[in-house]
């Protein structure tokens, strides 16, 4: 699609919509600008780190190389990123999967935008909130408890992947927002949650599974 002819679907999926989605369409239109500039093909590739299975995996593999190693602290920041991803994705999905919103790219080539409750399971109408969001802030801030000096590069990286989602028409201004916001506050669930725990996470799990194999009744 060319991008005159890209400018043409926002501005007619614009018509008749509210304050906001007004709004979200036009931030879409002026990032066309940005879309094609060199490096933009790789920097929404490496955005993908942002995904849930890349994020699922480096949080596994922390955990696990923490406690192989009997670093304790590196073994604890690996369960504070598995629990404040997997507490942002479940709030983000209870979002998502009750509402549907048009992605930019259809928009942009269909000059229609939808944003209404609704299931739908096409990935074209699930563009609200957006999950690299919530799930990369929230991943950089649980590493950022335990390493402060490594949590404000990753919360930088974290907030540039959400970012790019506007110019690659994955994602409007609203849905990085409201995902950086769900990121956020479930991380910060999580912090509270190990807080209250009294002891180290990993030693209270260790705990718990040395308990269930001498009583398994």
């Amino acid at each position: 699609m060319s991008e005159h002819a890209s400018s043409d679907g926002f501005e007619a999926a614009a018509e008749g919509q509210a304050l906001l989605p007004s709004m979200d369409l036009e931030v879409a239109r002026q990032a066309e600008e940005i879309s094609d500039t060199p490096g933009m093909g790789m920097a929404a590739a490496a955005s993908e780190l942002a995904d849930q299975p890349p994020l699922i995996i480096l949080s596994l593999l922390t955990a696990l190389g923490g406690a192989a190693a009997g670093n304790r602290r590196l073994a604890r920041t690996g369960i504070r990123m598995l629990a404040a991803h997997g507490l942002a994705t479940l709030a983000k999905d209870l979002i998502k999967n009750r509402v549907d919103r048009s992605r930019p790219f259809k928009a942009a080539s269909s000059g229609r935008h939808e944003f209404r409750p609704g299931q739908s399971d096409r990935k074209e109408d699930r563009s609200f909130p957006s999950g690299h969001s919530a799930g990369g802030i929230a991943v950089a801030r649980a590493i950022g408890r335990e390493y402060p000096a490594v949590g404000r590069p990753a919360s930088a990286a974290a907030l540039l992947a959400a970012a790019i989602q506007v110019p690659r028409e994955a994602h409007y201004a609203s849905d990085v927002l409201a995902g950086l916001a769900i990121g956020a506050v479930s991380e910060a669930v999580v912090d509270i949650a190990f807080g209250k725990l009294g002891e180290e996470p990993e030693r209270a799990i260790a705990r718990q599974a040395d308990k269930l194999l001498r009583n398994p009744d």
